[in-house]
Order: C-alpha cells, then structure tokens, then sequence
C-alpha cells in the first residue's frame, strides 16, 4: 500500500495509506484530509479534487485524459503545469512517496 502525502495551502500535511487500484482522492476523503471537496465522487465532473503534484514525480504519473485536462481550466484556484485531478490518479506501488498539494479553496 504506497504512502502518500497531503500538503494543506497551509503547509500542514498528512501522509496516508492508499490502497493500490484506489484514488488519490478516495484515500484523501477516506482518511479525513482535508482539502479534497470531491463533490462529484470522483467522476471528473467538478474539479474539487484538485491538486498540484510534486514537480519531482509528475512527469511518472499516467498521462491525463482531454476530459481531465478541460476540468482542469475550471478549477477554483489557478492551474499549474502539475495539476492534476486527483480522481483520475489511481494509486500503484510507483505512487509511494507521492506528495500533492491542495489548493487554497476548491469549489
């Protein structure tokens, strides 16, 4: 089970267990991290589940899809080139160590 971390907008964070095949955001919403609105559940049709990924590890994730990266321009605060929606990243054994950060406010 890989260890991710959470960073708040406001530098405190949390590092959890996320079962491998699980969302970054079901591991956030099931652990009590706050920060992940997650409205829509994880069906990548609202965008509050919005996180900057670690520059370091971006470039090793999945690549996205044209659906997550038109949300990604709806996004309450500002997007990044390591934004990602975190219902679309599904948690495997690469993702240990993994560390996003929550924006300042999600929708």
């Amino acid at each position: 089970m890989p260890k991710i971390t959470y960073v708040a907008a406001d530098d405190g964070e949390r590092t959890v267990d996320v079962p491998v095949g699980t969302s970054v955001m079901r591991g956030a919403v099931s652990n009590g991290v706050p920060g992940i609105v997650a409205q829509c559940g994880g069906n990548a049709q609202c965008a509050t589940c919005h996180v900057y990924v670690d520059p370091d590890r971006y470039g090793a994730l999945p690549p996205m899809s044209d659906h997550e990266d038109a949300m990604l321009d709806t996004t309450a605060c500002p997007r990044r080139e390591t934004s990602r929606l975190s219902c679309q990243l599904k948690a495997d054994a690469d993702f240990e160590g993994l560390t996003v950060t929550t924006p300042e406010r999600q929708r």
